[in-house]
């Protein structure tokens, strides 16, 4: 029994998916796309040196261009801010007077001292601040 060429291109392209699962590589999803590429140039009638041709060009074409892509991507992930730098940029409620010399608000469902970032700045009860920094356990706000 002859087996039809797409029909081993497909083998292998299933062969180099098998290692993209384990992996995570996507080096071998590229190569499993190039060998499916082989088989639809097998599937068409092309001869070998095409498929092989074709196999090597959508490989290497998806990897120099979708590689650099998903690297790029994979290194511009979102800063993750806990402790006291997620609170800086929150907004907060004036619940005793503050200015320079102090007060309190209510940041995050929890009542923080604070102090006016700018010093000629007074907050009056129940006004919404921007919170600029912490300052130990201080909120300096605007």
């Amino acid at each position: 029994m002859d087996i039809d060429a797409w029909v081993w291109w497909l083998v292998v392209a299933v062969g180099l998916g098998i290692p993209l699962v384990i992996t995570a590589m996507p080096e071998f999803g590229m190569l499993s796309a190039g060998a499916v590429a082989g088989a639809v140039v097998a599937a068409l009638g092309g001869g070998i040196v095409a498929q092989v041709v074709v196999f090597a060009a959508v490989s290497v074409a998806l990897i120099a261009v979708v590689r650099p892509l998903a690297n790029r991507h994979s290194r511009q992930r979102p800063e993750a801010r806990t402790g006291v730098d997620a609170l800086k940029g929150r907004q907060a409620v004036v619940l005793q007077r503050v200015d320079r010399g102090g007060g309190r608000i209510k940041l995050a469902g929890e009542t923080w001292s604070a102090r006016a970032y700018d010093k000629t700045q007074t907050y009056e009860p129940g006004q919404e601040v921007d919170v600029v920094e912490i300052d130990g356990a201080t909120a300096v706000v605007m």
